[in-house]
């Protein structure tokens, strides 16, 4: 078929006059461009199209394309469009063929598998070809199915060839919504807002979002920095020290540098340097931003370690500290990580393609901003290698994860011999001509408490020690900060707890003081009061919580006992973590089993033991009360051990109880509303929440209903939170009012579900994943896709005697990166 006349049948269904569609012309230029379009017509779909011959050949992928080679997307091929609609983005009118909004959702360029030719394998019914866009890549096949009698359509299977880029079924289409051309979400589109500014628009875009609020649609990452604009400081992710390398090709191996860590962020002609702390550096490290300036990139927010190379290439704390103080340039700044870029939050994506795109961002940098480059598998060999040269160690980062403003078990440094802070209690002076300074006296921190933690006589030169002397003089007090050996601290000048010092030794004694202890230099971006002794995680141990009464049944119909329900939680203890530890919690004790008298309990009373410990949180009538957490297993059993069976979470952490990290939208059926009906409500919650640019998550709640889960930054406070939750369910039920409720009124939810906002105010709590429930059957909270709620029958579908299937499912394709997406609240 001749181009010309191949788009005869595309401008026949379109009306000119009324759609912005480009008009179906012969297009000159020839190459291998291809786009994926989201179409929300009378359903949504993707519209996948290959350049060929000087058209798009097009394709309606029913369920969007999916990562998983198992997975055999319908394709209905449709006519053939012009090049010109590779461009196209905006709103079909209703009524017109094809009437909706239409986002630009990939692009690249695509390649047919060596030796064949596609235009003779098209005809032939089959197509296989390699992808390589902003969002598909590698190798995929299209094949036409068999029609069946009377079948007008053209129907064909799309699916993805196993190979580096397979991952999960909803990977692209649950994670990826914005527009790779303007960064808008569908809302947005539909209302028309401008890519680079939202404002006035967002409450025409929330209006469309809720007139829809009837197809389930997948999720995205919402973009953070507005293009062209420097970018804000953010947390940076923190490593966990580790006993020995990770193995395996999953792990990515790179240098851990001897030096300061920083973020870097470049855009509207400006750059600033700030410490891992957030204070900003710049003046300090002018040179570093004048160089990220001369590289002339994109806004972007980069992070890495700052050092001081020394002659034989190796990074000097000593050596940095000097020229700092000095004011002399010579500093490297080693880039290991992408946050954002061109006004893009990439912090979703894997580690591994976040890195790919820093090194090309950074490909040609030669001055002192480089690539920290890094090794697949095979990190032991790295270790002893850096180890044997006098470095520091390693930091091993898992390749898939994306980037989490916290310290986890995802990154992990292995260190070649023990570096710590500490903070300065006070000197002895030297007896010794010519000599000032003897040794500090350092401390440390446990449980919040500074101890006294020994002191270090080596390391010091001219240099250091009269910088040390003039800093300690400033802050010198008569009396001891803490209780100190008076044989070991004879003749000591105590000074306020201040300072911090990094410090090189063997080991601590069992009195918990340093052993061959060596200065290396003063740490000016670490605050004092932050200071904690850093120790090694290793293998899982059984726990030291002793269980009484293990066979007490605590769920007579199950007839499941505290025993089996301790098992329990120390067998999903180490996926149940990520959403338990360090969070403010309230239990559900039942002392004498579920079917007796259960309590909350939030307040710390004094009575679970050493492994429960309590967060001061001042109270709405200015009071301060202890609040209940945990920060490992022992303490989720040592709860278990005093009766808890539920664990419910506050939406914010310990480390900043005033920020919400997630949002929970709890669908509560009334009695007469079936399970299907709730998990209808929430797919259309998703599709909803989907439109506004929010990526969201279903979680079995183990009682009647379902949670949506929405995971946030950590930057608006409760207040903005709840505000967004209310007004959200309010428009929902005001919409729907047959189908939803956003009021506690049980008189009039009848036949309607309740969407619970009030669990996203401050003090409020919501079960956790994994978290068992005090109902019969001994149920259990569980986390599922969004592909498996549709096959599921219950919200109890999982119980306590399923730990081994829930572990399972926890690290599989279908559950992959649950609960996780960097992503803020819209503004409308």
């Amino acid at each position: 078929m001749r181009a010309e006349n191949s788009l005869s049948t595309y401008n026949k269904k379109r009306n000119f006059a009324k759609t912005s569609e480009p008009r179906g012309e012969r297009a000159r230029a020839k190459g291998n461009s291809f786009i994926v379009q989201k179409h929300d017509a009378t359903r949504l779909h993707y519209d996948f199209r290959l350049e060929l011959d000087g058209v798009l050949k097009s394709w309606a992928v029913t369920r969007g394309p999916s990562l998983d080679p198992e997975d055999k997307r319908l394709a209905v091929r449709t006519e053939d469009h012009p090049l010109s609609y590779g461009g196209f983005e905006g709103c079909i009118p209703k009524g017109e063929y094809g009437g909706g909004t239409v986002m630009l959702w990939d692009s690249g360029t695509w390649t047919p598998i060596s030796g064949k030719d596609p235009r003779k394998t098209l005809k032939e019914g089959h197509l296989h070809f390699t992808l390589d866009g902003e969002r598909m890549k590698g190798e995929w096949l299209l094949v036409r199915m068999k029609p069946r009698p009377g079948e007008k359509r053209e129907n064909w299977l799309l699916r993805k060839i196993e190979d580096e880029y397979a991952g999960g079924s909803e990977e692209l289409v649950g994670r990826e919504l914005t527009s790779v051309k303007t960064g808008r979400t569908m809302a947005e589109i539909a209302a028309n807002a401008p890519a680079t500014s939202l404002k006035g628009k967002r409450g025409k875009a929330f209006d469309a979002v809720m007139a829809k609020a009837e197809r389930a649609a997948p999720a995205r990452k919402a973009p953070s920095t507005p293009k062209g604009k420097l970018p804000a400081f953010a947390k940076p992710q923190l490593a966990t020290l580790v006993d020995q390398v990770p193995t395996g090709n999953a792990w990515l191996h790179e240098i851990k540098y001897d030096g300061y860590r920083c973020l870097l962020a470049v855009g509207g002609g400006k750059a600033k340097v700030y410490t891992r702390s957030g204070l900003d550096w710049t003046d300090r490290f002018a040179a570093i931003a004048e160089a990220a300036l001369a590289l002339d990139m994109p806004p972007a927010l980069i992070d890495g370690e700052i050092v001081k190379l020394d002659a034989a290439g190796n990074p000097d704390f000593s050596e940095l500290q000097a020229a700092l103080k000095a004011g002399k340039g010579g500093l490297t700044l080693f880039a290991f990580d992408l946050l954002s870029l061109d006004g893009k939050d990439l912090t979703g994506l894997p580690n591994i393609a976040r890195k790919e795109r820093l090194a090309a961002l950074l490909e040609a940098s030669e001055g002192p901003i480089r690539y920290a480059d890094h090794i697949l598998g095979s990190g032991e060999k790295l270790f002893d290698a850096l180890c044997g040269a006098g470095q520091e160690g390693i930091v091993s980062k898992r390749a898939d994860a994306p980037y989490r403003h916290i310290r986890s078990h995802n990154w992990l440094k292995v260190k070649c011999t023990w570096r710590q802070e500490f903070v300065i209690l006070g000197w002895t002076p030297s007896g010794a001509s010519g000599r000032s300074l003897r040794s500090l006296l350092l401390g440390t921190r446990d449980d919040g408490k500074l101890r006294y933690a020994g002191k270090v006589g080596t390391g010091f030169n001219a240099r250091n020690t009269e910088e040390l002397m003039r800093k300690l003089k400033r802050i010198e007090r008569k009396t001891a900060p803490v209780e100190a050996p008076r044989a070991a601290t004879r003749g000591a000048h105590w000074v306020s707890p201040a300072l911090v010092a990094e410090i090189a030794f063997a080991e601590f004694t069992a009195e918990g003081v340093v052993r061959h202890a060596s200065f290396i230099g003063l740490r000016e971006d670490k605050e004092a009061e932050r200071v904690r002794i850093e120790t090694e995680s290793k293998a899982p141990e059984p726990s030291d919580v002793k269980i009484s009464n293990p066979h007490r049944v605590i769920f007579p119909e199950a007839k499941v006992t505290k025993g089996e329900l301790a098992e329990y939680y120390e067998a999903v203890g180490p996926v149940m973590a990520e959403w338990t530890l360090a969070r403010p919690i309230s239990l559900v004790r039942c002392p004498q089993g579920r079917a007796k008298k259960c309590f909350f309990q939030k307040h710390d009373a004094g009575s679970f033991g050493e492994h429960v410990r309590h967060v001061d949180i001042r109270e709405k009538n200015g009071g301060v009360e202890p609040y209940l957490y945990v920060d490992d297993i022992d303490g989720i059993l040592a709860c278990v051990q005093m009766g808890t069976i539920e664990f419910h979470g506050w939406g914010s952490s310990v480390a900043d109880v005033e920020k919400p990290d997630r949002l929970i939208f709890d669908l509560d059926p009334d009695e007469a509303v079936t399970f299907e009906d709730v998990k209808k409500a929430a797919r259309d919650l998703r599709t909803t929440l989907d439109d506004l640019g929010l990526t969201s998550f279903p979680l079995l709640s183990g009682g009647k209903g379902l949670h949506v889960v929405v995971p946030l930054i950590t930057d608006a406070e409760w207040p903005e939170v709840k505000d967004f939750a209310q007004r959200f369910a309010l428009a929902l039920s005001e919409r729907e009012p047959e189908r939803f409720i956003a009021t506690m009124s049980k008189a009039k939810r009848k036949g309607r579900i309740f969407i619970d906002w009030l669990r996203n105010q401050r003090g409020s709590t919501a079960i956790l994943p994994y978290s068992a429930r005090a109902r019969p059957g001994a149920p259990v909270a569980a986390p599922v896709s969004w592909s498996e709620l549709a096959k599921i029958e219950v919200p109890s579908q999982f119980g306590v005697r399923d730990a081994k299937t829930l572990l399972k499912r926890a690290t599989s394709a279908a559950l992959k990166g649950w609960g996780e997406a960097a992503q803020r609240l819209p503004e409308f």
